[in-house]
């Protein structure tokens, strides 16, 4: 009996375990539920037939395969090998049949795919029929030639529109990080992509020597491209390098090279074509540098640019009208409102640049959230989709509902802080309170933060914590334990906060952030003080304990993160600690900011018991040799301490990240490399923070 596709995954799992693993760890290396996993261990003693070798399973240790590894090897090649599919699966079936199609654009039989997938000539026809309408979304159409086979039908524009389109519906981009990351391949993720349906199409000599050469330039329209934009580039020009190597080229557009060749992204892509001829010892045709262009103009990107392109774009009358004409479409009573919420109106803007250009020449864009939006937000999105008709009539294409979902991000973003203002709502002052306050109730804060995200102040107390004056500054209670105190408002609870307990704490928020706020005028007096008198140390310790360092050009990215740790805390263990808090933030999102030209490493770490602001240089204020750096000669590291003053320490940090940006006159001082001078100046702009700070009691 053959195996089938699955039992081939387990085996590859188990056999390359040097100890025993569970069922729910095998189901998550291959990406099906448990009960599946166990379903198909009942047969694995027949696949093991043929094999010495035996399958063991034991209650409370795992299950694993014992053997000599001679014979493991053998089991292990035979299910490596092959093009595994799992043939009852209707889906994976007619994904595979897509992909045959558009490997080969010859003519084939329906004997051939029905060989090859082991099914009926009668299942390939129905399969057939059910992909020509995937196939038709790209320009693509299937045609039957009797006695000859099959054949597609289209451009090579649209048969490449449509690689792009089933690698963009397959691929994870994680797994292209992996395989083609900074530190080299790993094999095993090679493997994987390898043996994919992806890796049939993408060419990797073709993919990583196509990285190579698109990593080498600094420019910002590259350096600022988000994830799924940047491996989306390396796919375009890796699919078209393997078509023009076939001789299958686009015809050329005149009418395109006359738009874009005066555009200043025309000559980055110009300049990557130039290093792929060389690379690639081949002749691109100029159509294909008007295709790069595009993508760049039409990728999403980590930063706003604002150069003088995008300049002229936000004065242009004729896109200001636009958005004027999008939003009173969005909704006439609310628009005037609308138009009022300048981060909005400037996200729009911005958002449209390369949607536009999207639009007008038919690009694809992913939008993994998609269905998300459509059921948590379906009033907005329906909103939305009379603001795609507005688009619509504007550029004269068809606005794909990937597009609509974006435009619900940006307007549901709106109508948020649009409802909080005229709700007038204020943050809700709870404590929370077990026998210690140090415990179970630091837990329970910590969930309901991520509950209400941001709508309640949270303190949290022990039982004998609760005086008169706190019970005089907090609006109510939750606890875990009964308390002696029966005039109090308070909500008691699960330590584990069931979803009853949530929807009681929700109502209870839901009451206080509507009414007045709660202490008398000699209280919140007595708080103002005691509170400037904190930010005032804070502001202190930051400018007093304010360092400076430089360190060696060649440093890469990992050593500088260990003189960092070694700089801020003399104590091993929270170097560490500060080493680990700062990667963590850098892998969500990259602090590397070529286009303002420093890094801004900062973290809220328990390295630390104060907040610290450090700027570090290169010795000869030369950019870093380490390309993970951009080419900056700047970073400078905020840390703020993981204590309950989040909101203060926050606000302090957000300012000087602001200054970083704002005030040129403190970046040309720090760029001379004087300490004191730094301080100065650094002294000179928080004196203006509080300043603000205290006029916002009058």
């Amino acid at each position: 009996m053959e195996m089938t596709s699955r039992m081939k995954q387990i085996m590859q799992v188990l056999l390359q375990e040097s100890g025993a693993v569970s069922v729910k760890y095998l189901a998550e290396q291959i990406g099906v539920s448990r009960r599946t996993v166990q379903r198909e261990l009942e047969s694995i003693d027949t696949s093991l037939r043929g094999y010495d070798l035996t399958f063991v399973s034991k209650t409370g240790v795992g299950i694993r395969i014992e053997g000599s590894e001679e014979e493991k090897s053998r089991l292990l090649a035979v299910c490596a090998s092959g093009d595994d599919y799992d043939v009852s699966n209707r889906e994976e079936r007619r994904k595979r049949l897509i992909l045959e199609i558009l490997k080969e654009k010859g003519l084939r039989k329906l004997y051939y795919y029905s060989s090859k997938f082991a099914v009926s000539e009668a299942t390939v026809s129905a399969d057939l029929e059910a992909v020509e309408g995937w196939l038709a979304r790209y320009g693509l159409f299937v045609g039957r030639k009797p006695g000859s086979g099959i054949s597609i039908e289209g451009s090579e524009e649209n048969y490449r529109r449509a690689i792009r389109g089933f690698i963009d519906e397959n691929i994870d981009t994680k797994i292209m990080q992996e395989v083609y990351g900074v530190d080299g391949y790993d094999f095993s993720s090679y493997q994987i992509l390898k043996k994919s349906s992806i890796g049939q199409i993408l060419n990797d000599d073709i993919v990583s020597r196509v990285i190579d050469i698109v990593s080498r330039f600094g420019h910002n329209k590259v350096l600022t491209l988000t994830e799924n934009s940047y491996v989306g580039l390396i796919i375009h020009i890796s699919i078209a390098i393997n078509r023009i190597k076939k001789n299958e080229v686009i015809e050329d557009d005149e009418n395109w090279k006359q738009d874009l060749s005066r555009d200043e992204d025309y000559e980055l892509a110009k300049s990557i074509v130039e290093e792929l001829e060389r690379e690639f010892a081949i002749s691109i045709p100029q159509v294909e540098i008007s295709y790069i262009c595009l993508h760049l103009k039409g990728a999403k990107h980590e930063k706003i640019q604002w150069d003088s392109g995008q300049k002229q774009i936000l004065e242009n009358r004729e896109l200001q009208q636009l958005v004027n004409d999008m939003i009173d479409a969005y909704d006439t009573k609310q628009a005037y409102l609308m138009k009022q919420d300048d981060g909005f109106i400037q996200g729009l803007l911005a958002h449209l640049q390369p949607t536009l250009i999207r639009l007008v020449y038919g690009m694809q864009i992913q939008n993994p959230v998609l269905e998300d939006i459509k059921v948590s937000y379906p009033d907005i999105y329906r909103r939305c989709e009379n603001v795609a008709k507005v688009l619509k009539a504007y550029t004269g294409k068809e606005v794909p509902e990937q597009e609509i979902g974006f435009l619900t991000v940006h307007f549901g973003a709106a109508m948020v802080r649009l409802e909080g203002r005229q709700q007038k709502i204020r943050k809700v002052s709870a404590g929370v309170i077990c026998s210690s306050g140090i415990g179970i109730s630091r837990l329970m804060s910590s969930k309901l933060e991520r509950l209400f995200h941001g709508r309640m102040q949270l303190t949290a107390y022990g039982k004998h914590d609760i005086t008169p004056y706190v019970m005089s500054r907090t609006d109510f209670f939750i606890s875990t334990i009964p308390l002696e105190q029966s005039d109090i408002p308070l909500v008691f609870v699960n330590p584990l906060l069931n979803e009853e307990d949530i929807e009681h704490i929700r109502h209870m928020v839901h009451k206080y952030e509507q009414l007045p706020k709660k202490q008398n005028e000699a209280d919140e007096f007595s708080m103002q003080l005691e509170e400037v008198n904190f930010v005032a140390s804070q502001i202190n310790t930051v400018i007093k304990y304010m360092d400076f360092f430089r360190v060696d050009n060649q440093i890469s990215f990992g050593e500088l993160l260990i003189a960092i740790g070694e700089k801020m805390s003399p104590y091993s263990d929270c170097q560490e600690i500060i080493r680990e808090d700062i990667l963590r933030r850098e892998q969500i999102a990259s602090q590397v900011f070529a286009e303002f030209g420093f890094a801004l490493f900062h973290a809220r770490t328990k390295g630390v018991m104060r907040p610290a602001f450090s700027v570090c240089m290169t010795k000869d204020l030369e950019p870093f040799a380490d390309a993970y750096f951009k080419g900056i000669q700047i970073v400078f590291i905020m840390l703020a301490p993981a204590d309950d003053h989040v909101k203060i320490n926050g606000d302090i940090m957000g300012y000087i990240s602001s200054m970083l940006i704002e005030d040129y006159e403190f970046m040309d001082i720090v760029v001379k490399g004087d300490k004191e001078e730094i301080r100065s100046a650094l002294s000179a702009n928080l004196k203006k923070y509080f300043n603000k700070y205290i006029g916002g009691f009058s």
